[in-house]
């Protein structure tokens, strides 16, 4: 390499990562003086660049391996991994209508997750990194792994430990989360009772008005108004068009409408008991 090429190189480096250098350098001359300088400046220069190549990873191909890495140490976290997680894992799959490589994929993944070695960081914490600013891909994130832990009807301590970690992560509040696993459970079993509706009287049906309150995660006294916004909030967060160019991956915008479309139901029945537009 001739040394004009070099420093032309050397100069687009500078350009790229100015950031890191100067800041770096800053802290560095404040406290260790000229050293101090030189050495905090390549330190910024290196972190910037590490960065830099984390965030230049697709974010879709981030979110995809994380998804069923994630879904396999929830499987396993209490020591096995039952037919309902089993299923859920290739219903999820079957619904992406994933081609035969992208399926071969994504059970090595969930595979990977699995084993007993397996560290949830390795793929959160760069996931967190590109979807610091994306709440609703974190949030439907946050949704599936919840599904896969509820799959078998219950949740158990040791799964339960596992969805804490990954809020913990994804930097969800104790709160957010509680909400979150309210909504799903709720959602679910508005879904598995989408059929006794016509045929529903009495405690039966305020049961079933119950779950429909809580999909949109608001009371049964909540107004109108609190109700409409409730379920605008969670339409537009959970908008397929929306989640993938925010980062999830195109196939699973199928996961997205049915969402959407659990979401839209509850509130329609919501809006026909109530009697408003």
């Amino acid at each position: 390499m001739s040394g004009q090429h070099w420093g032309e190189k050397a100069g687009q480096e500078f350009i790229r990562y100015k950031t890191g250098l100067v800041l770096g350098g800053l802290v560095g001359l404040v406290s260790g003086g000229l050293f101090g300088l030189v050495f905090g400046g390549l330190i910024g220069y290196f972190v910037q660049r590490a960065l830099h190549k984390v965030k230049a990873i697709a974010p879709q191909q981030l979110f995809f391996r994380a998804t069923f890495t994630v879904m396999g140490k929830i499987a396993k976290a209490d020591g096995r991994v039952t037919e309902s997680e089993i299923d859920f894992a290739r219903e999820v799959m079957a619904r992406m209508q994933l081609n035969e490589q992208a399926r071969q994929l994504a059970m090595k993944y969930f595979s990977q997750g699995k084993q007993a070695d397996f560290d949830m960081q390795s793929v959160l914490k760069p996931l967190a990194l590109v979807l610091k600013h994306r709440l609703p891909v974190k949030l439907m994130f946050l949704e599936l792994q919840l599904q896969v832990a509820m799959a078998d009807g219950d949740m158990s301590a040791a799964e339960l430990s596992v969805i804490e970690e990954i809020c913990h992560l994804l930097a969800f509040s104790p709160i957010e989360m509680r909400a979150v696993m309210e909504r799903i459970q709720a959602a679910q079993a508005f879904t598995r009772h989408a059929g006794d509706w016509d045929h529903a009287t009495g405690r039966s049906h305020e049961s079933l008005m119950a779950e429909a309150y809580g999909v949109l995660g608001v009371s049964e006294s909540a107004t109108d108004a609190e109700v409409k916004k409730a379920w605008r909030k969670l339409m537009s967060q959970h908008h397929p068009d929306k989640l993938v160019s925010r980062g999830m991956p195109e196939a699973m915008m199928q996961l997205a409408k049915e969402r959407t479309q659990e979401i839209q139901s509850a509130y329609d029945r919501i809006r026909t008991a109530r009697g408003f537009r």
